[in-house]
């Protein structure tokens, strides 16, 4: 059994045991039993209020075996705008609801919510469903690496 206790931050060039991929809400269990395709059994013991990104790195309590966290594709909602302005406006919309979005210069993307998609499309957004990795915005304080 393995047990990962430390992130370290992406390094393309890092030799790991194996990747982990996982969805965006899976990466924010900081504590959890995990199974790899495999059938390898691993625990992730990481900080309260971890959430970990597509490349991180963790390292087992050992210092043995690093893995490599993958963004896992997912349904998701990618949402479009003919304009900045409308982007920006949906922002705000899904902002005031406290939704996780994924947020981009020329797209939203967000995971599907039938009344979250029929306002975006009300506003006037174009709205597509997708399967692709999904990486929301941490906030204002969610980026933080043990060391």
């Amino acid at each position: 059994m393995l047990i990962f206790t430390q992130r370290q931050p992406p390094n393309p060039d890092a030799s790991v045991s194996f990747t982990l991929p996982l969805t965006a809400e899976e990466r924010t269990r900081g504590r959890h039993r995990w199974e790899t395709e495999d059938g390898q059994v691993i625990f992730t013991r990481l900080p309260r209020g971890v959430i970990l990104q597509d490349g991180d790195i963790l390292q087992s309590e050992t210092h043995k075996e690093k893995v490599r966290i993958t963004a896992k594709p997912e349904t998701v909602l990618t949402v479009l705008a003919p304009t900045p302005l409308l982007l920006m406006r949906a922002v705000y919309h899904l902002g005031n609801r406290h939704v996780p979005v994924e947020i981009t210069s020329s797209y939203l993307r967000l995971l599907p919510d039938s009344v979250l998609r029929t306002m975006l499309e009300q506003l006037g957004l174009e709205v597509i469903e997708e399967t692709l990795p999904f990486q929301p915005e941490l906030g204002a304080y969610g980026h933080h690496y043990s060391h």
